[in-house]
């Protein structure tokens, strides 16, 4: 469980540097949350099946969130804000995982369906939640600048009203669709 933990740590460690992409904010935001709804739910639905005990893919969780806590609490050591660690925003989503396994007596169908949704449409929320307590974007992009884009990397101004401005929609809709594959995904492991 360390080893998948830490693998999916990595790959979703950078998950919250959307606040420095203020150009491209929302949408960052939107790929950002379903990358992280693939690491969670595919890791977390993996070892729920394989242990059979409700309670694992908040364990988890809970091992990705200090794993992320460590690496990122280095980056605070080195002088970045505190905002750029991110909050704890799995274990919500975990928990919603192991409710749906334990509420439905350990029905593997009914934890990639149920818990895929709901760990899908979660994951976006409690994102959002994490946006909004950490510092305006903007009042972060100018005390920590980045180097200036090329003029063919300069972002296009988003479009108003396109998916009626709502990332949280987005990523909400986007992830119960895609979280069902991924919980299904982590289930087949366990069939090889």
């Amino acid at each position: 469980i360390v080893v998948v933990a830490v693998n999916s740590t990595l790959l979703t460690i950078n998950a919250g540097d959307y606040i420095f992409y203020t150009d491209w904010a929302w949408t960052s935001f939107v790929v950002f949350s379903i990358s992280q709804t693939l690491m969670l739910v595919v890791g977390a639905t993996y070892y729920l099946t394989f242990t059979g005990v409700p309670g694992t893919a908040t364990y988890y969780a809970l091992i990705m969130t200090v794993y992320t806590w460590i690496a990122k609490g280095a980056w605070f050591a080195l002088g970045y804000p505190y905002d750029f660690i991110v909050t704890p925003v799995w274990l919500p989503s975990a928990m919603l995982l192991d409710l749906a396994y334990w509420a439905t007596k350990k029905n593997k169908h009914s934890l990639i369906l149920f818990g895929g949704v709901l760990c899908g449409m979660s994951l976006p929320l409690f994102n959002m939640v994490n946006l909004i307590t950490v510092a305006d974007p903007l009042e972060t992009a100018f005390k920590y600048p980045r180097p200036t884009l090329p003029p063919y990397m300069t972002p296009i101004e988003p479009q108003v009203g396109k998916f009626y401005n709502s990332p949280v929609a987005l990523g909400a809709g986007a992830g119960a669709v895609l979280a069902c594959t991924f919980a299904a995904l982590g289930c087949k492991l366990n069939t090889w």
